[in-house]
């Protein structure tokens, strides 16, 4: 079943992402239309999430909000489908890219780095746009899809340009294996993690449970760690913007580098909540409180 899904929805999938921009978008408003106002796809979470980050906003602005979002989502499940066959030509011109004298200064050091980043702006298009750069060669750590046949679409669109992946159970073997080359390996660290063995902290107003394998491998493997924001300038266009966020992992705890990460995502989303991704439970766990 599961391949003939696949074998069935390729041709679909391929027809779309061959599209000119402008009609993605006409496809992109009518699944506005679809997900926001008939069937209200995850508009309780996506409402609650909201008003529990910004308790200060009344609630007509919180629904304005929630409404742009869902807005930019549709944009961005649409440009995630043609970054199955964008050219590189069509990346630069769609992202652009500042701080990459960040990557060179470190490249000619022969020094690896960290990425670190969430899932703000079009972090898909993102990586794309970073492979076709003349520095590091990228790798994201990623989550294996259940369904292998669309997971072996996933990895060539996002290996099609020359980045690689590491499943993120393997990521640190991954790290090892590859010391010997330049790398830049990216983190979207803002996902729900178990509870055992997560870094608890306040984000976005709220008790939240944080990944502290960023920290661990960056001290480990003494990477700096950079830190790289995708902000929307308008429909379809991006700049990736690339600042240093800790220098000397080293010298620091792994839960400090991961606070640093946090709070800063934290200040990117807070300026922009319409392009960070509340379609999850991202609150969902609980601290336990040992009496």
């Amino acid at each position: 079943m599961n391949a003939a899904i696949y074998y069935l929805s390729l041709p679909f999938i391929y027809a779309i992402s061959i599209l000119p921009f402008w009609w993605l978008y006409r496809l992109s408003d009518f699944l506005f239309v679809m997900l926001y106002h008939l069937f209200g796809y995850r508009k309780e979470i996506v409402f609650e999430n909201l008003k529990n980050s910004f308790p200060e906003k009344p609630e007509k602005e919180l629904l304005e909000i929630q409404r742009k979002f869902y807005r930019y989502f549709c944009d961005l499940v649409m440009e995630t489908l043609k970054s199955i066959t964008i050219s590189k030509s069509t990346l630069a011109k769609r992202v652009k890219f500042t701080g990459t004298e960040i990557f060179e200064e470190y490249y000619n050091q022969d020094q690896s780095v960290i990425i670190a980043m969430g899932h703000f702006g079009n972090w898909e298009l993102g990586g794309a746009r970073f492979a076709i750069e003349p520095f590091h060669q990228l790798f994201v750590i990623y989550h294996p899809l259940q369904n292998k046949y669309f997971d072996g679409l996933v990895y060539r669109m996002r290996t099609r340009l020359g980045n690689g992946l590491y499943s993120m159970k393997e990521s640190l073997r991954g790290i090892i294996g590859d010391r010997k080359k330049v790398t830049a390996t990216a983190f979207i660290a803002d996902q729900t993690p178990s509870p055992k063995g997560a870094h608890w902290m306040q984000f976005l107003n709220q008790d939240t449970p944080v990944f502290v394998g960023t920290g661990k491998i960056a001290e480990k493997m003494k990477y700096p760690v950079v830190y790289i924001g995708i902000h929307r300038l308008k429909r379809g266009q991006y700049e990736m913007r690339a600042e240093k966020l800790v220098t000397n992992p080293a010298e620091q705890e792994a839960i400090d580098i991961v606070e640093a990460f946090t709070k800063r995502l934290e200040n990117d989303i807070i300026k922009n909540p319409e392009i960070w991704l509340w379609t999850h439970r991202r609150w969902k766990h609980k601290r336990q409180i040992n009496l």
